[in-house]
């Protein structure tokens, strides 16, 4: 028995999200039937998955297929499976609303790349953000969806206009699967659209995008005799080759056949930046096709973000987004993996301690790794493309995957006060470290304008010493466990202590050094006790030129980036105090330095201590304990000063 239809509001997000699909995208509108033919695929798959894992399932598995019916006379188009089928409360959490994470942010995009005239970035939009469905509305003025799942009795019914509403209705009668009905909008159009009723169009669309899609994709069209002589029988005819791209041999396969696949696989409308096709034989086999998109997915550093390969066994579809074939810092590579000898049954569960998934996992880890590698020195341009796309992601792995650290290191590039434009590889900085230098000098912080200004940088550019400038979130942890490249020891020049004069000069200064600790000793002491609160240390700096101080780590104490960091997400650590080093060339200094010899009780003494590790707090980009007291004591000694 059908129920009434039922008509439901989209959400005002929503609305406007579809208004953005329909309207925005004005080349290549071929894309909706890719996207339905690729959604009726991922059903056959998992019906054949569920069949054998559940033997009680009821369901006709006999003859699984897609087919393609049009209609020119009442301009339809329709896309019909046998597949897997959706439940009610399916096509609403699937079809009904599209308002789910990221769909603010896909608007927002999306109006960018109108604004930008980016024909080809808003395309790439539609896919990333997992809309596909919604791309039938470019070509369609009206949608009717019919589905039942298999193994249940009803069947659901939806339709909209991609308007306002939709309406919702249980039919009784729905067969296994699903069906998308395009009711197609009118040729006449501004736009002229292309006629997706017209048999040559299909078979066209398919061969350029699915021929590669492994069900029979079958196009109804009108031939033959009926038994009553009208002619009007309607014929099927399978228009896709259905071969397993990554089953054939290499030199059997073009370029285009490896961008659609990637296309069908990641809903990606832009082309793969690299393209790795590898096969294992041995004590155990498969066969992976996998691709590094040539743009980051809008949710790369989103909890719960879709990612990993999809999984086979012997070619029949076993699991997408199958997350233990490659570590979270490779989650933005796409394809396929075909294991010849797992368990058809193998579950998630299970996929992590089975022995065959661990070493296809080492192995396609270290394709993968060896392939960005060769892109850096061979191609120069697509290596950039990659970094500027997934370096953050990609140094994510140094904190995780300790067996490939080196390899990792091997592959990053880094800003740098070599170049203020393009980016250096340690390698690299190695390659130019001066005679005597014994480390690869960094600075972490939040911009490259900050650190460049930053007054640990002055002696090091007075010197000439490069050094990495670091301003990703993630580089302020994964410096904190990598202590070495190739042997060459990493130093950050905010922590511990710098022997600059040692780096170069051998030990020429230390004498003009030991009179300095002598002269400045009493004022060190009285300013360590005077600014306890703060400061555990106060002592003289080999790495000012200009600025009078500097605040600076122990060689083993966070960063105040790195604490602020684990305090918003709710990790609560000890306050770190750390240590307040003075120039002893610096004017300032050297008058605190009469003062406090002359009177060290006097407040305008105090005063000016506090202003001091105020300023250099303020100077590292630190934020000040009590600003309005700063200000009040900065007015104080400047009206004193004039």
């Amino acid at each position: 028995m059908t129920s009434q239809a039922e008509t439901y509001e989209f959400q005002a997000e929503s609305r406007q999200l579809l208004q953005l699909v329909v309207h925005s995208i004005y080349s290549n509108k071929d894309i909706f039937l890719r996207e339905l033919i690729s959604n009726a695929s991922d059903a056959l798959d998992k019906l054949r998955l569920e069949s054998l894992r559940d033997s009680a399932l009821e369901a006709d598995t006999t003859d699984l297929h897609i087919a393609l019916e049009p209609d020119p006379e009442q301009r339809t188009l329709t896309v019909r499976d046998n597949g897997i089928g959706m439940s009610r409360d399916e096509v609403v959490k699937l079809i009904g609303t599209i308002a789910k994470s990221g769909t603010a942010e896909f608007a927002r995009k999306l109006k960018e790349a109108r604004q930008a005239q980016d024909a080809e970035g808003s395309a790439a939009l539609i896919g990333n953000f997992g809309v596909g469905f919604y791309s039938s509305f470019m070509v369609a003025d009206k949608v009717t969806l019919v589905t039942r799942r298999a193994g249940e009795t009803e069947g659901t019914r939806w339709e909209s206009d991609g308007k306002g509403t939709y309406t919702l209705q249980t039919v009784a009668d729905a067969p296994q699967g699903t069906s998308v009905t395009l009711h197609l909008k009118p040729e006449d159009t501004e736009d002229r659209l292309w006629d997706y009723t017209a048999e040559h169009r299909i078979r066209d669309i398919v061969r350029q995008h699915s021929d590669f899609i492994p069900w029979p994709v079958r196009l109804a069209k009108e031939g033959g005799t009926g038994e009553d002589g009208s002619g009007t029988e309607r014929t099927t005819e399978t228009i896709n080759s259905m071969k397993a791209l990554w089953a054939r041999p290499q030199d059997d396969i073009t370029e285009d056949e490896y961008k659609e696949f990637y296309k069908h696989v990641s809903h990606d409308w832009n082309d793969p930046l690299e393209t790795i096709h590898t096969r294992a034989e041995g004590t155990f086999e498969y066969q992976a096709l996998l691709f590094i998109p040539s743009r980051a997915p809008f949710d790369l550093f989103q909890q719960g973000a879709r990612r990993g390969v999809n999984l086979y066994v012997k070619r029949v579809f076993i699991m997408d987004e199958c997350e233990s074939l490659l570590p979270d810092y490779l989650r933005f590579v796409k394809g396929v993996v075909d294991a010849q000898d797992l368990s058809l049954n193998v579950s998630r569960e299970t996929l992590q301690q089975d022995r065959q998934i661990q070493l296809m996992h080492r192995r396609l880890v270290k394709k993968i790794l060896s392939t960005v590698k060769s892109m850096r020195t061979k191609d120069a341009e697509r290596y950039g493309t990659f970094w500027e796309q997934f370096g953050r992601a990609v140094k994510e792995g140094l904190l995780s995957d300790f067996e490939n650290r080196e390899t990792i290191l091997d592959i990053c590039s880094f800003a740098s006060t070599h170049d203020d434009e393009q980016l250096t590889s340690l390698r690299d900085y190695k390659s130019r470290m001066k005679e005597g230098q014994e480390h690869i000098y960094y600075l972490t912080g939040e911009s490259r304008a900050r650190l460049e200004n930053s007054p640990h940088m002055e002696a090091f550019r007075a010197k000439g010493l490069e050094v990495l400038l670091l301003t990703d979130p993630v580089d302020e942890v994964w410096v904190e466990s990598v202590r070495e490249f190739d042997g060459t020891p990493l130093q950050s020049i905010a922590k511990g202590q710098v022997d600059l004069d040692g780096e170069e000069d051998g030990k020429e200064g230390d004498a003009e050094r030991e009179q300095q600790e002598k002269d400045y000793g009493p004022l060190l002491t009285w300013l360590a006790g005077t600014l306890s609160e703060d400061v555990k240390e106060a002592r003289l700096s080999t790495r000012l030129t200009t600025s009078p101080a500097c605040i600076v780590g122990d060689e083993h104490d966070v960063t105040p980036t790195l604490e602020k960091m684990y305090r918003a997400m709710g990790q609560e650590i000890p306050r770190i105090k750390r240590i307040l080093e003075l120039n002893p060339t610096h004017p300032l200094v050297t008058a605190l330095r009469e003062a406090h010899g002359r009177n060290a009780d006097d407040p305008a003494v105090t005063e000016t201590a506090e202003l001091l590790h105020g300023m250099a707090l303020l100077a590292e980009g630190g934020e000040l304990a009590d600003p309005a007291r700063f200000t009040r004591l900065l007015a104080g000694r400047l009206a004193a000063g004039l």
